[in-house]
């Protein structure tokens, strides 16, 4: 049964969510501001949400689609030659998603595809550990979630990719093309970013937090200055009419957007590096950087605590800048 995109109504509510540089005091007052009702990627996800909480499958074209659960933005396609599934948040929301779609399509999951390693994008794959066909990322990421489990003592919650490759993926399946490309490292060292060609959506995962203080992964192997060059190469790739999706978002600019939104993005990490630059031309230590409230021309950033919030930001920029 093909899903059909009038039967659902579009609602689009964002759930959201570095090394430890700074001091625990540094740290705890950047996490003092938060926004209630928006879901972290901190967590193990197991916590019963309200179910008002779910049920956000909304359409966007061509039988593709958005899923805001718990943890980073699901993505999907579904039609009568089979189900592309983009990420898979935590197992309950994981398990309420899928439940939901093939009640309007009961197609096979031809694949599901992690952006990355981070657990608000992968611990699902334990739900669809016997549903999907195959398990798809960049070969980076399953030792990099490997290492995660093993600090968090989750090894035994962990399914792993089982297909995984360098620079370029693709699948054909019926009337549409999925590209997936890996540009190297920037929010962590496995970030890939998926096309849907024909439909000309674009699933960005956490290369994009719109309007909120992105997670700079230094351990996961972040890189600030290819990040900005990534989200330059995608954008001059794009044409107006590429929609895309992100990882995260605010509540106000969302997890849906354009070119625009990536610019954005871009300049606001190019930005972070110049600013922590100077200020260390100037003699000034981390602690005096990290002190300032957020950059001039950035004015709806938003952070909802420590991990996302711009004292973070600066520790991750200081870091790369002392390579």
């Amino acid at each position: 049964m093909t899903i059909y995109l009038e039967k659902f109504s579009p609602q689009p509510i964002i759930h959201m969510n570095r090394r430890a540089f700074l001091s625990k005091a540094l740290m705890l007052a950047a996490g003092s501001a938060t926004v209630p009702g928006m879901h972290l990627f901190a967590g193990n996800g197991k916590e019963k949400l309200p179910a008002d909480e779910y049920n956000q499958l909304n359409p966007l074209r061509r039988n593709t689609g958005t899923f805001t659960g718990r943890g980073g933005t699901i993505g999907w396609l579904a039609d009568n030659h089979g189900i592309i599934v983009i990420d898979s948040q935590f197992p309950p929301s994981a398990r309420t998603f899928f439940t939901e779609l093939q009640q309007h399509n009961s197609q096979s999951l031809l694949a599901l595809i992690n952006t990355h390693h981070h657990a608000d994008h992968t611990a699902g794959n334990l739900y669809f550990s016997n549903i999907a066909e195959q398990i798809v990322a960049h070969e980076n990421v399953p030792e990099l979630q490997r290492t995660i489990a093993e600090e968090q003592n989750s090894v035994d919650e962990q399914v792993y990719p089982d297909t995984t490759f360098d620079t370029e993926w693709r699948l054909d399946t019926g009337d549409e093309i999925i590209h997936a490309n890996y540009y190297g490292h920037a929010h962590t060292a496995g970030d890939i970013i998926i096309r849907f060609e024909k439909a000309n959506v674009v699933h960005m995962g956490d290369l994009v937090f719109n309007r909120w203080y992105p997670f700079i992964d230094t351990d996961g192997g972040a890189d600030i200055s290819n990040w900005i060059e990534v989200l330059q190469s995608v954008a001059d790739d794009a044409d107006r009419d590429t929609f895309f999706i992100f990882g995260h978002g605010s509540s106000e600019f969302g997890i849906t957007g354009s070119t625009n939104d990536l610019i954005v993005m871009r300049d606001y990490l190019s930005a972070l590096l110049d600013f922590v630059d100077q200020r260390i031309s100037d003699g000034n230590s981390l602690e005096e950087i990290a002190s300032v409230g957020g950059l001039n021309g950035f004015p709806d950033h938003i952070s909802p605590g420590a991990r996302l919030s711009f004292q973070a930001n600066v520790a991750a920029a200081w870091d790369e800048l002392h390579q």
